[in-house]
């Protein structure tokens, strides 16, 4: 159906950062947290989709140049543009009732979450290198966002985390647009004239390294580890380097990260990374 697809229900799993802080807070077993971090989960899933049919609408002219983004509802023509701003606002308004409901100040973070990428959608994106950190700011208020929900504090330590990866993922897009749009790149996207795959290869590396490095320190770091009571976090270490040079080999050697959802649930390697690091987490956490 136009109108599931245009909510793009595959991009929610993007929303389980805002889990992060469930999981580490170690308050899952906790019926009142529980709910509270699933019901902010639901707000994310609302206000994203609405976000992506007000971006779909601007879009549409442009995604109708793109090989992959023509097929869209609104820019093929599946779904009108008037159905879809009404959609896009009853979305929007449910998800900031269910949000202020949670918590005053999650409440305000999905309002900063949805103005962030309006501004984005009206022009940021076409803003070099800032585009990209509009995006990864979208990571890290679903994860600042969620610890706010069921009112836990979140380390200092993990919001770096989540601000890398979510950069490594914003640049390793942007370089997959460059190459599959070649000559034409700059037309859809006006910031894409701006990039360059050498500067976006460095860019990825540098990102890469900070996350790994960043992970590592966090993993390892005798404040976190006592606070936590988990020793061994570092056992979670090999996954998150396996997993990222995993999604850096599907980019280079299969042409693929341009959508981070859709690479990640077409990749069993990765879904096997991301299930084992769970797994350990889990067990590292709580038994």
């Amino acid at each position: 159906m136009p109108f599931i697809k245009a909510l793009r229900p595959h991009q929610w799993i993007k929303n389980l950062f805002v889990l992060a802080a469930l999981i580490f807070s170690k308050h899952v077993f906790d019926p009142d947290y529980l709910l509270r971090a699933l019901l902010a989960f639901v707000s994310y899933c609302l206000i994203s989709s609405a976000v992506y049919l007000f971006n779909d609408i601007r879009d549409r002219n442009s995604d109708r140049n793109h090989p992959e983004k023509r097929h869209r509802p609104i820019a093929s023509g599946a779904l009108g543009v008037s159905t879809a701003f009404i959609m896009a606002i009853f979305l929007a308004l449910i998800a900031l009732w269910l949000a202020f409901g949670i918590q005053l100040y999650f409440g305000f973070i999905l309002v900063i979450y949805m103005l962030f990428n309006i501004a984005y959608s009206l022009g940021l994106k076409n803003v070099v290198i800032l585009d990209v950190m509009i995006i990864a700011s979208g990571f890290l208020l679903r994860a600042v966002g969620g610890a706010l929900a069921i009112e836990v504090e979140i380390s200092s330590w993990f919001i770096l985390c989540t601000m890398l990866l979510a950069l490594f993922l914003g640049f390793v897009k942007r370089r997959q647009e460059l190459t599959l749009l070649e000559n034409q790149a700059g037309q859809h996207r006006q910031s894409l004239k701006d990039y360059s795959a050498p500067f976006l290869d460095q860019v990825i590396a540098v990102v890469t390294s900070g996350s790994l490095l960043s992970y590592a320190l966090y993993t390892m770091s005798p404040d976190v580890t006592e606070k936590l009571g988990a020793p061994y976090l570092s056992l979670t270490i090999p996954f998150v380097i396996y997993g990222l040079l995993r999604y850096l080999y599907l980019v280079y050697n299969k042409g693929q990260g341009g959508d981070t959802a859709t690479t990640l649930l077409r990749d069993f390697p990765l879904q096997l990374a991301c299930l084992f690091w769970v797994i350990t987490l889990s067990a590292v956490l709580y038994f």
